[in-house]
């Protein structure tokens, strides 16, 4: 297997630029259960270029019809980056301590299931909540404060590297 660096920069362009529209290329979700993942995933591809085909496993989008539960789904994105061995992008869990520009943070407001899917574009204190900034779809924002929701339960994911 080989590896490329995720581009990090590319990223927090694409988040920013699309933060408060939708990219005509990818279907908006936001009446069928949100739009934030599919963000993030549009964000992580932009740094990432490369999609995994797996059928029920990968993470890939084509259309709106055709796409892997991974590329929309809290969960299945979750379970997704941080199994994946392969072709795309590769991530563990981590403190919030060892995040970067790129990475994602999920949210829970019940504190029991994960519901929101949270790009990181800005990072002035990476010990504090209020010190990271983020992008997000459903919930349009962009250099927002994380300690603006009210949650439960947070999860970092730092994205390590893409398999090619």
């Amino acid at each position: 297997m080989k590896y490329k660096e995720y581009d990090r920069n590319a990223v927090e362009e694409y988040a920013r630029k699309w933060a408060y529209s939708r990219n005509p290329k990818y279907y908006n979700f936001d009446n069928v259960g949100g739009d934030c993942t599919s963000f993030a995933s549009q964000c992580i591809y932009a740094g990432s270029k490369t999609m995994n085909y797996k059928k029920d496993l990968g993470w890939y989008y084509i259309n709106g019809n055709n796409k892997s539960p991974s590329w929309s789904g809290v969960e299945f994105l979750y379970q997704f980056l941080t199994n994946n061995k392969g072709i795309g992008p590769q991530a563990i869990e981590t403190s919030q301590n060892e995040i970067e520009i790129g990475d994602i943070a999920q949210i829970s407001f019940d504190g029991k299931h994960f519901a929101h899917t949270l790009v990181v574009v800005k990072i002035e204190n990476k010990f504090t909540l209020r010190g990271i900034k983020i992008a997000s779809h459903t919930f349009d924002s962009l250099d927002k404060s994380i300690s603006n929701y009210t949650l439960k339960k947070i999860r970092w994911l730092h994205i390590k590297t893409v398999g090619v």
